[in-house]
């Protein structure tokens, strides 16, 4: 079996790199390597499993430590069954998940049960990643989409029991299905007890003589999926979506893991959110500034009316009670607000510079308060230097 990348290396990172560091290359390489975008493609196929396996611990801060501190060891129980850390299942050959049996060797014990959790018992599944895509409507609206994912479910052909039809797995004699297997050793401080992983069933607890053919003996198959998920109105840019149950499937009957769906979403050429509420930059004329007007402005829902004020400014902002984004999960939307701006015409003509100066000439200061105000700070800057 090829030797396990890397996780850091997977990604692109370096150890030390922050959780958003890690959050962003997962959703670039997993959008490179998404099976909707590579059909038939193995290798983005293998490489788009990897990069999920590699988030999946390094985005867990629990997992992440064991990781950093001890490797691919840390993390999957199978690395170190062949002796990686001295065939012991812990450092320096002792069982640091086990302390009690290492101190019953030198006081007789006292220091709680040695026993260890049942290796055929029920566990959860994995949880698993994807990402997705949508526009800036689908998010303010909600909206529902088709995705593609890999999962493991239970084999078939074995009813996940991982033996061919008609057999049934045996509990391993070796270990009496504990999966583990004490280990005493005579030292100069008297004799120390520690557990190794069982060598004969690989910790499982059991023995497997038919292997089904369809699995090899681990009763589960890795599927491609469809389904629909719902995205729910208000989703920000980079929020993560959790499915329940439609993760990886549990090992003994136990439940599925989730499915982490990364949700990106693509800018609007005419809105930018701010939260819950939306900005959109509305052009008007230099004379709907001057007189006022009633123009269309374009929401999320559609267009509406709004009146713009006489001798409106340029910079003023509209603001809208409720045209803003749902919120998420809860009651409510947020704003829009509406900043003009005032187009000044390019281009004009002798006439229209004619009567455009006929009309400057028909102002009078007081009509412009800012100018007025500007120059006579000006004046009184200039008087006293």
């Amino acid at each position: 079996m090829a030797e396990k990348r890397d996780y850091y290396e997977v990604l692109g990172l370096h150890k030390g790199c922050t959780d958003e560091e890690i959050k962003k290359a997962y959703r670039q390489l997993a959008k490179k390597y998404h099976p909707d975008l590579n059909p038939d493609d193995k290798d983005a196929e293998a490489k788009f499993k990897e990069v999920n396996e590699a988030y999946e611990v390094l985005s867990d801060k629990e997992k992440k430590a064991r990781y950093d501190q001890f490797g691919h060891a840390g993390v999957d129980p199978t690395a170190a069954a062949g002796g990686g850390y001295g065939g012991y299942g812990g450092v320096g050959g002792f069982d640091f998940g086990d302390l009690g049996d290492i101190f019953e060797g030198f006081f007789g014990g006292g220091f709680g049960s040695s026993r260890r959790s049942n290796p055929n018992a029920p566990r959860q599944g994995r949880d698993i990643q994807t990402a997705i895509t949508i526009d800036f409507f689908e998010a303010c609206k909600g909206t529902k989409k088709q995705i593609s994912i890999q999962r493991s479910e239970p084999c078939a052909d074995c009813g996940g029991s991982g033996a061919a039809r008609g057999t049934s797995p045996q509990t391993c004699p070796d270990c009496g299905g504990r999966g583990q297997v004490r280990v005493q050793q005579r030292t100069p401080f008297g004799a120390i007890t520690t557990q190794r992983t069982c060598s004969r069933c690989q910790g499982t607890g059991r023995i497997i003589s038919s292997p089904c053919q369809k699995c090899h003996g681990t009763g589960a198959v890795r599927v491609s999926k469809r389904l629909e998920i719902t995205i729910p109105a208000g989703i920000h840019d980079g929020q993560v979506l959790t499915v329940r149950g439609q993760g990886d499937a549990g090992a003994n009957g136990g439940p599925s893991g989730d499915l982490n769906v990364s949700i990106t979403v693509r800018p609007d050429v005419l809105f930018k959110r701010d939260g819950y509420d939306i900005w959109c930059e509305v052009p008007i004329t230099y004379m709907q500034a001057c007189m006022g007007d009633e123009i269309d402005v374009p929401t999320i829902d559609g267009t509406v009316k709004q009146t713009i004020k006489e001798g409106t400014q340029p910079g003023t902002v509209l603001q809208l009670k409720g045209r803003g984004v749902q919120n998420l999960n809860g009651r409510g939307r947020g704003d829009e607000y509406v900043e003009l701006t005032i187009e000044v015409p390019r281009n004009l003509t002798k006439q229209q510079k004619e009567i455009l100066k006929q009309f400057e000439d028909a102002l009078s200061d007081k009509q412009y308060e800012k100018r007025k105000g500007f120059f006579q700070k000006l004046k009184n800057f200039i008087g006293n230097n």
